[in-house]
């Protein structure tokens, strides 16, 4: 009769205590990831309206919301744009104000703490805020441009302008990544500047070759995470349009998203109108799994150790 192999044995412990230990992790990622995925790309193929069972439609939901939707291309156009414009300014804003912070000497302490409190309000009450302030008729913004002869936009009820009007929402709550980005400036070692100063580097020439290389894996995670954050972007965009459309909501009302002309459409939007106003649960999870997919691509895109953000040694 074979004895056990010790080392065999104490290869089987180790992997049961690494599996315990990893184990909350694994029950979480397949309660509240695997499990939502795979319902999601079930639903795809099936026609359900949460009340029936499902039928099996094969691609027929797939066909409906790629060729015949009318308001998804819009929508995914917003979406994609948002990601561009939203994700690069805030990225630069950040970046700038806290460079910002690390160089003032008089009244720093209250200059971060100025541009950090604006992040703390909640969506819906600094949406309904700057909607009030940006407003054509009787917001103060229109009524200063006015009395300094500048053009008075329509902001929220204008098309061309109600996206840019998100976008200065999210400019003004740049707190979040002002102290992420000012916690990496602090990070890099002070003898770098040093010898880049010795050296006669200029301003610009220090921020190239000693500041960015330090803070690349911190810009790339604010790249990351900004673009998933809007890929989901929703509630901003709902009440704006909300609000400015001036309809009364109530008990019972159905509001069209994406006032003014579906120009604040964005993608979750539309896969909470369709799976929870319109019962067409298969189409909405459709549209999850492409807004899924673009959000991988360009996570995998920008993650990349040659051509994306990081770099090879990081």
């Amino acid at each position: 009769m074979n004895r056990p192999d010790p080392a065999r044995r104490a290869r089987l412990r180790r992997r049961l205590r690494t599996a315990g230990f990893l184990s909350p992790w694994l029950a979480g990622f397949g309660v509240f990831f695997a499990y939502p995925l795979a319902a999601t790309v079930y639903f795809s193929f099936m026609h359900y309206n949460q009340i029936r069972p499902p039928t099996f439609v094969g691609l027929r939901n797939w066909s409906y919301v790629l060729e015949r939707m009318p308001l998804f291309w819009p929508a995914l156009g917003n979406t994609l744009w948002l990601v561009v414009v939203m994700v690069t300014l805030r990225v630069v804003f950040g970046l700038g104000i806290g460079l910002l912070a690390t160089r003032i000497k008089l009244g720093k302490g209250l200059l971060r703490t100025l541009f950090y409190l604006p992040c703390l309000a909640p969506p819906v009450a600094a949406t309904v805020a700057f909607v009030f302030l940006l407003n054509p008729g009787t917001g103060p913004v229109n009524g200063i441009l006015s009395a300094l002869g500048l053009p008075s936009p329509g902001w929220f009820t204008d098309p061309a302008w109600a996206k840019p009007s998100l976008v200065l929402l999210s400019l003004w709550g740049i707190g979040d990544l002002m102290v992420v980005f000012l916690a990496a400036l602090l990070d890099v070692p002070r003898e770098q500047y040093e010898a880049a100063e010795l050296d006669g580097a200029g301003p610009l020439a220090t921020f190239r070759y000693v500041t960015w290389p330090s803070i690349t894996p911190v810009v790339t995670f604010a790249v990351v995470t900004g673009v998933v954050q809007t890929m989901q972007y929703y509630t901003q965009a709902l009440v704006a349009g909300r609000m400015a459309s001036g309809v009364s909501i109530g008990p019972g009302t159905v509001v069209q998203p994406g006032y003014p002309d579906h120009s604040t459409l964005t993608v979750p939007q539309l896969v909470y109108s369709l799976g929870f106003q319109n019962f067409n649960t298969g189409a909405a999870c459709v549209l999850s799994l492409v807004l899924f997919a673009l959000a991988m691509s360009v996570t995998a895109l920008l993650m990349r150790r040659r051509g994306g953000l990081l770099r090879v040694e990081d």
